[in-house]
């Protein structure tokens, strides 16, 4: 297929990068804290580290994992903390000591928990104490030895750093009781690293520089091996396609998404340090007034967000009280931007919502809309530079211009595989590097992928294609609804009929007024056959709405 979504890429916006540009994360990072030594880098809980600062820590870091821990090239090193100063020091400095991160989600119960650390064999964990009860529960069946433990208000400077920690502990009651013999604190460890050299380590763009587990929707949890080539990559095909709108080492980013996800991790902490960004933490983006705090705290140029955060911050009245003079970017991924939900972004804060899409297994951006859209146009965007797409059938063959098929993507920021599973990588990326995503899109005309849907989400009404994302954003557009989740159940006569899950914004809304709505909207076999009111829905961490778990409950119900 002809590339035609170049002739709509952004004036200034590079059609391909220059792979070779840098041979690791580490280079990149070391060019950062190089040329923006005295510029703000990471910002929480009111505590600001510069760039030199956070290079020093870093070094620290690195020195302890090779010094004292003894720790190898290639070695993994688990990561479970929530978005707190200790991790850019803890990420960048496994990264700089020549290891491999394994990013594990702090809410991960036991099982999880043991199934990922057996499987990357990750023999160190930095973990956060309030969680180290989970860990003492698992690791006597895992091969971990190390255990570095990090506190709140470890970085944060004395006397506040004390009192944050004794509110949680004690006051809140936040850190359950925990006993990991032979484990040390986070700040002894960099104590420990700052009084030994830290030794620069070769790494190119083959070592594997995280292990990125998907979130185990699909089955087992498997490691996506992201290569240093691939994050670089991903770093610089984001810095080409916002090289028109941004100012060097002069951007402040609201990061809210958890780190160790693959979208904050590479678009906020990767990309805006590469420019010499400030990152401000929220370390509990589901403290909304607080989360709306921090906002008021700086001049914040740009934010990162799933559909379902934005929506949370519209529906705060204090929300609409900050000043929105100096915002510049809202880039909105991890699942579908609702329609309803991007007009009033936009209304409110006078930015464009702007919608991307990429995959864990894509480092993560595979597709982007340019900068300058006037409005939300319902697409995931452009493919970023150096990166080729096709819409596939069933057979794996291309479909014609504008027919929908399976969204397929090839490019330097694909994963090698999926770690010890040459099997499951098989199944997704073919001979010619195209990695099958799952997800039903069709390409318009001017090169714009729009996403129908996941392939296993897809609903099958007599054998009409009906697609959850567009019921879904119906359903939104309703001023009386604040959430939504839309699936297939089955169904004697149709094989399978639309039901949604619905959370009111007014008490008063009736599914009635909802299945109206939906036949003003949509054509008969879409319109849902029943409605069920929830007070909240099932999310992942990210926020991100579960289908599937409801689709679990359904079928557990007709069993």
């Amino acid at each position: 297929m002809e590339k035609v979504w170049f002739k709509n890429y952004q004036a200034g916006v590079a059609h391909e990068i220059d792979i070779n540009t840098f041979k690791s994360i580490v280079e990149v990072f070391d060019a950062s804290v190089s040329k923006f030594r005295d510029r703000p880098a990471v910002a929480c809980m009111d505590k600001v580290l510069s760039y030199g600062e956070l290079d020093q820590q870093v070094s620290h870091f690195a020195s302890y994992l090779q010094n004292t821990l003894k720790l190898a090239k290639g070695d993994r090193v688990a990561l479970m903390m929530p978005n707190l100063l200790q991790y850019p020091v803890a990420v960048f400095g496994t990264l700089r000591a020549g290891c491999t991160v394994v990013n594990v989600n702090p809410l991960y119960t036991p099982r999880e928990l043991e199934h990922q650390l057996n499987d990357s064999g990750a023999e160190t964990i930095v973990i956060l104490e309030n969680f180290a009860n989970v860990l003492e529960d698992v690791i006597r069946r895992t091969k971990v030895k190390n255990v570095i433990i990090a506190s709140i208000g470890d970085m944060l400077g004395f006397p506040k750093g004390a009192i944050v920690n004794f509110v949680v502990r004690k006051i809140k009651k936040m850190v359950p009781a925990w006993h990991l013999p032979g484990h040390i604190r986070f700040n002894d460890a960099l104590d420990k690293g700052s009084k030994q050299a830290y030794r620069k380590v070769d790494i190119g763009h083959e070592d594997i520089a995280f292990l990125q587990y998907t979130g185990g929707t699909t089955g087992v949890s498997k490691g996506a091996m992201l290569l240093h080539r691939n994050i670089v990559a991903n770093m610089l095909q984001a810095g080409a396609w916002i090289k028109p709108g941004i100012r060097e080492g002069q951007e402040v980013i609201v990061t809210a998404l958890p780190l160790y996800h693959i979208f904050s991790l590479t678009a906020n902490l990767m990309a805006f340090t590469e420019i010499g960004a400030l990152n401000v933490l929220i370390s509990n983006p589901r403290d909304i007034p607080g989360f709306v705090k921090e906002l008021k705290k700086y001049k914040i140029t740009a934010i990162t967000g799933v559909n379902t955060l934005f929506n949370a911050l519209l529906n705060n009245p204090e929300f609409k009280t900050i000043d929105f003079s100096s915002w510049r970017l809202s880039l909105g991924g991890g699942m579908a931007v609702q329609r309803a939900v991007a007009e009033r972004w936009k209304q409110t804060t006078g930015v464009t919502l702007v919608e991307a899409y990429g995959l864990t297994e894509t480092s993560p951006a595979a597709c982007m809309n340019p900068l300058n859209l006037k409005d939300y146009n319902g697409t995931i965007g452009l493919p970023v530079p150096s990166t080729d797409i096709q819409i596939r059938d069933m057979d794996g063959k291309e479909v014609a211009q504008g027919e929908a098929g399976e969204l397929c993507i090839k490019g330097p920021q694909v994963m090698k595989g999926y770690w010890q599973r040459p099997d499951e990588t098989a199944k997704v990326i073919d001979k010619d590097g195209f990695l099958a995503t799952g997800d039903m899109a069709i390409i318009t005309p001017d090169g714009f992928v729009k996403l129908v849907d996941r392939k296993k989400d897809m609903i099958l009404v007599s054998g009409f294609n009906v697609y959850p994302n567009e019921i879904e954003d119906v359903v939104a557009l309703h001023p009386g609804v604040l959430e939504v989740a839309c699936i297939g159940i089955p169904d004697e006569r149709s094989g399978e009929v639309v039901k949604v899950f619905v959370v009111r914004k007014d008490p008063t809304l009736t599914a009635d007024a909802v299945l109206e709505h939906c036949r003003q909207n949509l054509t008969g076999y879409k319109v849902p056959k029943s409605v069920e009111f929830r007070d909240e829905l099932p999310k992942t961490n990210v926020g991100k709405i579960l289908r599937r778990a409801l689709r679990d409950e359904q079928t557990g119900k007709t069993a």
